[in-house]
């Protein structure tokens, strides 16, 4: 499970900015949004608000951005290359400086703590720390090219870090060189997934795939029901990616991009519908394709569907951005609620970016699970937890919609009056 995520010196952060899933001492819809493990109690869900370009988004794309270094290409591919990353450009220092990630996560047992700095030519130090019922203990620790291993609990560093570039992650290439701790850890990182609420293009193949499982379209329809689609049934169909004589030269990771959108825009998915005689007797059925005859919102849930399911049978955590995008607000909703219900018996995670204010009710969600960001006169993003006021001004029967949209917790924007407006109190 995830515990925390932390980044500094990306894109709009600035300074260290901390999302932090450890539940406080709260009593407010414990059983429910809670998982205790481990002696933690950890958070089933976060949601993020704050006005647009406040950079809830950049949050999201720093995880993104840890996520894809971590699982890059084998090191011969990544001679030479710049590291993709973006610090903040609006402070000189800053710009020049490395940016920083670190994740804290659970994972057999252990509460492990990895995180890297790296400008875009170097990995200027990187870290991996594990914690079980005693201290926590240093795996290994590298500043540059310098890498300290820990023998007695990561001696499958010691003979890799002879190979390991200036431009690569060492954690990474001991994973790729079949280290039984580092494969792990990078495990974990291909169970931390994200979905964009503006594209469901992305997600389409995928679900197709989960749909053709008699299993999984079975729990997808009862999902689709739940959401009252009236949609009696679904299928699909997976596009044959043809030899598109791509170069041979053209880097794993292109190509793999290029046949998966191939497979994405040729992906078909119908839903059925109940049909009806003109006495209102249902007399059969009638097929539409998804992306031609169902509603935006329709395709989105059920794009969704498929990796919403997956998380929830993989243990997984989802991140969403622009999670309320051509969702009704009961949509919305429902999915909250599938990971706060027994149908998440496990330790699924959902994160979620969004402007809903719908879900930002007492009786569906706690303090500590809302989060905002906004940006400093200086155009750094800050963010925050609702758990961090005063808990005799916020309690947990407040409506926090209300009060949020009052501008109490910030994070709102700031709306310049036109000329001849009036304000009426």
């Amino acid at each position: 499970m995830l515990i925390s995520f932390a980044c500094e010196n990306h894109r709009s952060i600035r300074e260290r900015q901390i999302l932090n899933l450890e539940a406080t001492s709260d009593d407010h819809l414990n059983e429910s949004r809670v998982i205790e493990l481990e002696g933690l109690r950890i958070l089933r869900s976060a949601a993020i608000y704050g006005p647009n370009a406040s950079g809830k988004s950049n949050l999201v794309d720093a995880m993104v951005t840890m996520r894809r270094l971590v699982l890059a290409a084998s090191p011969s591919a990544q001679v030479n290359r710049k590291i993709p990353v973006d610090p903040f450009r609006l402070a000189s220092d800053f710009a020049k400086a490395p940016s920083e990630f670190q994740v804290e996560f659970l994972l057999d047992g252990y509460r492990y703590r990895y995180g890297f700095q790296a400008d875009s030519t170097d990995i200027r130090a990187e870290w991996l720390k594990r914690k079980g019922k005693g201290k926590e203990a240093n795996l290994f620790i590298r500043e540059g090219q310098e890498i300290k291993i820990n023998a007695e609990f990561f001696p499958e560093g010691q003979e890799r870090k002879q190979f390991v570039l200036r431009n690569s992650l060492f954690l990474s290439l001991c994973a790729q060189l079949n280290g039984e701790i580092s494969g792990k850890v990078v495990g974990w990182f291909q169970r931390l997934r994200f979905v964009s609420g503006l594209s469901d293009t992305s997600i389409l193949a995928y679900t197709a795939k989960r749909i053709q499982d008699p299993k999984h379209n079975a729990t997808l329809m009862a999902f689709a029901k739940r959401a009252d689609l009236s949609i009696c049934g679904l299928s699909s169909k997976e596009a044959e990616v043809p030899d598109l004589s791509l170069p041979k030269d053209m880097p794993d990771d292109k190509r793999e991009e290029i046949l998966r959108q191939f497979a994405e825009m040729n992906t078909e998915i119908t839903t059925r519908h109940p049909q009806y005689d003109v006495n209102g007797k249902e007399v059969g059925t009638v097929e539409f394709d998804l992306k031609k005859d169902e509603s935006e919102g329709t395709r989105k849930f059920i794009a969704l569907s498929g990796p919403l399911h997956h998380v929830v049978e993989d243990n997984a955590v989802l991140v969403v951005d622009e999670f309320e995008a051509r969702l009704h607000p009961l949509l919305t909703q429902a999915i909250i609620e599938w990971f706060h219900s027994p149908l998440n018996p496990g330790q699924a995670q959902l994160i979620i970016a969004t402007h809903d204010v719908l879900l930002m009710e007492p009786e569906r969600i706690r303090r500590d699970q809302l989060w905002f960001t906004e940006k400093d006169d200086k155009g750094a993003t800050q963010l925050y937890s609702l758990a961090e006021f005063d808990p005799q001004d916020v309690r947990p029967t407040t409506k926090f919609s209300r009060q949020y949209l009052l501008g109490l917790f910030g994070a709102v924007p700031r709306l310049a009056l036109l000329k001849g407006d009036t304000v009426h109190a």
